[in-house]
């Protein structure tokens, strides 16, 4: 059975939202899930799953969230999400979703195989972003 770890901060819930919809269509297509807060991660965890999906809204000047978020990905090395299908998602208030295509990015360098080009909602997420969520889980337990 795959492994595929969720990891997310969520401030207002939203992100949260997201993480549990994507969490939900990978377990419905059998893979094995963990789902987590950043704050629960580790290296290890990231290790050990065949496949990720990364969650944080926008924060600040569309940056990611900088007490937990942050320095989990400054840890993450092209070891231990090189060649790993991944998920990038969350939501913002404000801005055109550049903290996202920033992060696309960055772990692209981290030789990352990214899933699209992240999953991002204004605000609260509705039924079809939850939709896109729940599918984007589907194809990282396939």
């Amino acid at each position: 059975m795959k492994k595929v770890l969720v990891i997310y901060w969520s401030g207002t819930g939203n992100t949260e939202t997201m993480a549990r919809r994507l969490a939900k269509g990978a377990e419905e297509a059998g893979a094995e899930v963990v789902l987590t807060a950043v704050s629960g991660a580790t290296a290890d965890m990231v290790k050990d799953a065949a496949a990720l999906a990364l969650g944080c809204p926008a924060m600040g000047a569309e940056v990611l969230e900088e007490c937990e978020m942050e320095p989990f990905i400054s840890s993450l090395s092209q070891i231990e999400v090189g060649g790993k299908p991944v998920v990038l998602f969350g939501s913002y208030d404000w801005g055109d979703g550049q903290w996202m295509r920033d992060w696309v990015e960055r772990m692209k360098g981290l030789n990352a195989v990214i899933d699209g080009e992240g999953i991002i909602i204004q605000l609260v997420p509705d039924e079809e972003i939850l939709n896109t969520c729940y599918e984007a889980g589907k194809r990282l337990a396939g």
